[in-house]
């Protein structure tokens, strides 16, 4: 597993900071966050968002947060996914 690093919050204190990755084989997004808080995982497990899909938050599965401020790096991150994607051809 090979993992490109796209960006770290630029906030960051020099401790554990939301991170953002592309993984070169598969070309998905590897995100690191703060672990969301108890409200936030009960909103989000509690509530259809899709009509039909199961409600609840899957043992393997965590809710995690990314701060705004982070939302050009996402952009350069999904643009990178996209690009290793139809490099590797794993859509």
């Amino acid at each position: 597993m090979t993992l490109r690093f796209v960006g770290i919050d630029p906030n960051t204190g020099g401790e554990g900071s939301p991170t953002v990755w592309v993984e070169e084989e598969s070309a998905d997004l590897v995100l690191q966050g703060e672990e969301a808080d108890a409200l936030l995982k009960d909103l989000v497990g509690s509530t259809e968002w899709v009509a039909s899909h199961k409600t609840g938050i899957p043992a393997h599965e965590r809710v995690i947060r990314i701060p705004a401020r982070m939302v050009p790096i996402l952009r350069e991150a999904c643009d990178e996914a996209e690009r290793v994607a139809e490099h590797r051809d794993v859509r």
